[in-house]
């Protein structure tokens, strides 16, 4: 899934690239991908991309006042064509779900948002205040955003889970499940630890390992083409997406923990004192 850093890019290569060029089509391939009807998305057509920003996971190009906002969910995707088709795309199964064309249609450049995979939760609205779009006006304040007194702060008293918090977007707004491994490992922090019970010391260590490990997915990627970012997230990855791996710090293995449609991952002696957590689809399954 796009996470901060990923749409941070992503809105950055649109700043360098769209800034500037007047909306001329915009190819609807999937209905279902459209949350709004009014305004229509021909009434992009015409307007000039004035921005492009990040609302926490949601990318939103600002077209002289109206924006396209769009969250981009486990499998979307934006690509940039130096030079789009002319002839609008035909509805189908592949992964196109809409296409703006920022100059003449089979001459100037645009940009698709694509989906991959069967489950389509790719999102996209035309608003005229991005705070229209429900998800947006959920968000808790931005992770990079975040002072260490804020952030202990929005976690007193919380009873869930370290990594459920995280990713809990109306509480910190642009981490997911990818980021929030990395956090936890860089801060030495079981996944599992109670959000609201840190002490000074791992609210320290968490604030730090916050910054650190956006702020650094941040420089990595801005600057990248669009096609090599995914490649470039899963690079500067150390535990997440790496079960069974040696860690990088300590060498143990990383372990996971799966749940119905997602996992996690951790290093045990760096994060758990040595104790692998409790796996209740693998126990199931070793029954």
């Amino acid at each position: 899934m796009p996470e901060l850093p990923e749409v941070e890019a992503l809105a950055h290569h649109l700043r360098e690239h769209a800034v500037g060029r007047a909306v001329a089509r915009v190819d609807v391939v999937s209905l279902s991908v459209l949350k709004t009807v009014d305004p229509p998305p021909p009434a992009l057509v015409g307007r000039q991309v004035t921005g492009a920003t990040r609302h926490g996971k949601h990318l939103d190009v600002d077209c002289d006042g109206l924006h396209l906002v769009a969250h981009l969910s486990r499998a979307g995707w934006l690509r940039w064509l130096d030079t789009t088709a002319a002839m609008p795309p035909r509805p189908g199964r592949g992964p196109l779900a809409l296409r703006v064309h920022l100059g003449p249609p089979g001459e100037g450049p645009g940009f698709d948002l694509t989906e991959a995979g069967t489950q389509k939760r790719l999102a996209v609205w035309i608003v005229h205040d991005p705070a229209e779009v429900p998800g947006v006006a959920r968000l808790g304040p931005d992770a990079l955003a975040l002072s260490r007194d804020e952030l202990a702060e929005l976690l007193a008293g919380r009873t869930e889970r370290l990594k459920t918090a995280l990713t809990d977007q109306s509480l910190v707004a642009g981490v997911g499940n990818a980021y929030s491994d990395e956090i936890l490992h860089t801060a030495r922090l079981s996944p599992y630890a109670t959000a609201g019970r840190l002490d000074d010391d791992a609210l320290d260590r968490l604030h730090g390992a916050l910054l650190e490990v956006l702020t650094g997915a941040v420089d990595r990627s801005v600057g990248q083409h669009a096609a090599r970012l995914k490649g470039e997230k899963r690079s500067g990855l150390r535990v997440h997406g790496r079960t069974g791996l040696p860690c990088p710090v300590c060498g143990d293995t990383v372990r996971e923990v799966s749940f119905a449609d997602r996992s996690l991952q951790y290093c045990p002696t760096c994060q758990t004192g040595g104790r692998p957590l409790a796996d209740r689809r693998m126990s199931r399954l070793l029954r």
